[in-house]
């Protein structure tokens, strides 16, 4: 699946669910129950243990029309590599780095570093950044897009970090083109109640259509 057929994807469905876990049998749950849910887009962190190992899985185990697969927590572009190559489609990171991103364009793979002010936005635009990751966004909560989105209208945006159902139709109003959530999705996993993580990836999606008047 090429790069712009991902970046549509993920912005139509709005919310990309970060799993971190800490075992790979527990994100592989935790991911089949994001799916039974309605969300495609996975963003397999790379806290997990043996991260990578978990992608390949994942990626053998549902087809690219099930599953939109990237990596989250990508601190180099070493580990940038590593993903690509066991089956991730786009590459999150916690901040900008630029190496990181030239891999990824050099690869066409869709890349989301983090930023949080007007310049950093602008140095990851200008390197080739996709999607900015707005992180962390409970510092300021759904503002900081509105206030970014003042001198950068162009800018695409994904807030990550204090999103939760309560509060997605709020991101998605300010002009997030998609959401990142994590703790707040898959927080029935704490428990073993994964059948909670599948009710509440239902109704954050519920609630981001509802805010799109869909």
């Amino acid at each position: 699946m090429d790069k712009e057929t991902i970046l549509t994807k993920i912005q139509n469905s709005g919310i990309v669910a970060v799993v971190r876990a800490d075992s790979s049998e527990k994100a592989e749950r935790i991911t089949d129950a994001l799916i039974e849910g309605g969300v495609a887009a996975i963003e397999l962190t790379f806290t997990v243990p043996k991260a990578h190992k978990v992608i390949e899985a994942l990626a053998a185990k549902y087809t690219p029309e099930e599953i939109i697969l990237g990596a989250g927590t990508v601190l180099d572009s070493e580990t940038a590599r590593i993903s690509m190559l066991s089956g991730a489609n786009y590459i999150v990171s916690p901040y900008f780095d630029a190496k990181t991103v030239k891999l990824c364009n050099r690869y066409r793979i869709a890349v989301m570093p983090g930023i949080m002010s007007v310049k950093e936005a602008v140095t990851a635009m200008e390197a080739g950044a996709d999607i900015l990751k707005v992180f962390p966004g409970e510092l300021f909560g759904p503002k900081i897009i509105k206030a970014l989105n003042g001198p950068l209208p162009h800018a695409k945006m994904m807030p990550t970090g204090g999103v939760t159902t309560e509060n997605v139709g709020e991101w998605i109003k300010s002009g997030a083109v998609a959401v990142g959530a994590g703790g707040a999705l898959t927080k029935g996993a704490e428990s073993g109640d994964y059948k909670n993580i599948t009710k509440t990836a239902k109704e954050f999606i519920k609630n981001i259509k509802e805010a799109r008047n869909i």
